[in-house]
């Protein structure tokens, strides 16, 4: 029988918090269900495990990304409310919005490919929460459906909240069957699934990466399959460097879609990032004409401009997590359909040997866990 969890039944910071209840667990952390009387709301909480108090690297990493989200106020992202240290255990904790459905990797394993209009208006509220964080210079880094989550609000049972912008990831029942979430303490690898080539090759990353994952979550979506046919994490990695993504309309027999969408997603998952969208906020626009009747409630998101300081090429460093100067737009996608050279392939086979190597000592100790 596993040890109870200290912090069950717990009242913490002077009182003001009750903790109930574990609702999810990784390897930095646990998420709570807890009580706040004052303000007659249940909330949750994310504590970072005890044990990890001593590391200053995850404690500077998991304060600044605390600051980084607890300024994030986009309606589609998950709110947090405070953050700090618990003064009995020393250990960092975070207070967010507690959030009543479920994720969307969980909808569509339950309820099979969504219907365009409702995939596209749900993306659409995501790439505009997006647009926030990487105005502020925030890249996700591990966009999958199980961290966009569709909460009931009112009447609506799909509306979306984007989860964990990069801080200690949380996993819970749902996360697919065989998927290797490759996070290390102190360092996150992406979910192979979802990651962009540039991300696979261990390339500093910027707001286009989250754009590449945001089209492959689209895809399955729509489609229930992934872009690529791949047995293992190592499989999907390569492909995505490699390999054209199978074409929406060939993916599962019987199913077409609205002409123009196809082109979409090709852009959104462009092996070069110059030659994807620029912008979440952009590729939002994109999408625009897929959204049925449902595109009224979403008018708002389009008032949102790319600030100058949009993440883009050129990278550079603010404490110590890469930023980017604003870059042109991209022109004509003449390179899409081409395979890739020689030299290409083999760059690729070089660093998938060395992410190979990263990845089966990453996964070794998650699975040491």
């Amino acid at each position: 029988m596993p040890p109870k969890d200290p912090f069950i039944g717990q009242d913490i910071l002077g009182g003001q918090f009750r903790i109930i209840e574990k609702i999810g667990t990784g390897g930095m952390g646990s998420v709570y269900r807890a009580e706040q009387p004052a303000m007659e709301r249940t909330v949750a909480i994310k504590i970072l495990h005890p044990k990890l108090a001593g590391r200053s690297d995850l404690v500077t990493r998991f304060r600044r990304e605390a600051r980084a989200m607890s300024q994030l106020t986009h309606p589609n992202t998950v709110r947090v409310f405070m953050y700090g240290e618990l003064t009995e255990s020393r250990s960092l904790y975070i207070v967010m919005e507690i959030l009543d459905g479920r994720n969307l990797n969980r909808a569509v394993k339950r309820e099979g490919p969504l219907p365009v209009p409702q995939a596209v208006a749900i993306l659409i509220q995501v790439a505009g929460a997006l647009q926030e964080a990487h105005d502020k210079g925030i890249v996700h880094r591990d966009l999958k459906p199980e961290n966009i989550f569709l909460a009931r609000q009112g009447e609506v049972n799909d509306y979306p909240k984007v989860l964990d912008f990069g801080l200690a990831k949380v996993s819970d029942s749902s996360m697919r069957p065989g998927s290797v979430q490759l996070t290390q303490e102190g360092m996150v690898f992406g979910t192979p699934e979802f990651m962009s080539p540039e991300q696979a090759q261990g390339k500093i990353l910027d707001a286009r990466s989250d754009i590449y994952s945001l089209a492959v979550i689209l895809y399955e979506a729509l489609t229930k399959k992934l872009p690529f046919d791949a047995r293992t994490p190592m499989e999907y990695i390569q492909k995505h460097v490699a390999e054209a993504p199978i074409l929406l309309n060939q993916r599962v027999e019987g199913m077409c879609f609205p002409p123009g969408l196809e082109a979409v997603l090709q852009r959104g998952m462009a092996k070069n990032k110059d030659q994807r969208y620029q912008s979440s906020i952009e590729f939002a626009a994109a999408l625009r004409e897929f959204a049925g009747d449902r595109i009224g409630a979403l008018d708002a998101i389009f008032q949102i401009s790319p600030s100058p300081n949009s993440m883009a090429p050129g990278p550079s460093s603010v404490d110590g997590r890469a930023v980017a100067r604003p870059a042109p737009r991209a022109g004509p996608l003449t390179a899409l359909g081409k395979p890739p050279s020689t030299a290409l392939l083999v760059a690729v086979a070089a660093s998938c040997l060395v992410a190979g190597i990263a990845i089966a000592m990453a996964a070794m100790h998650f699975m040491g866990k």
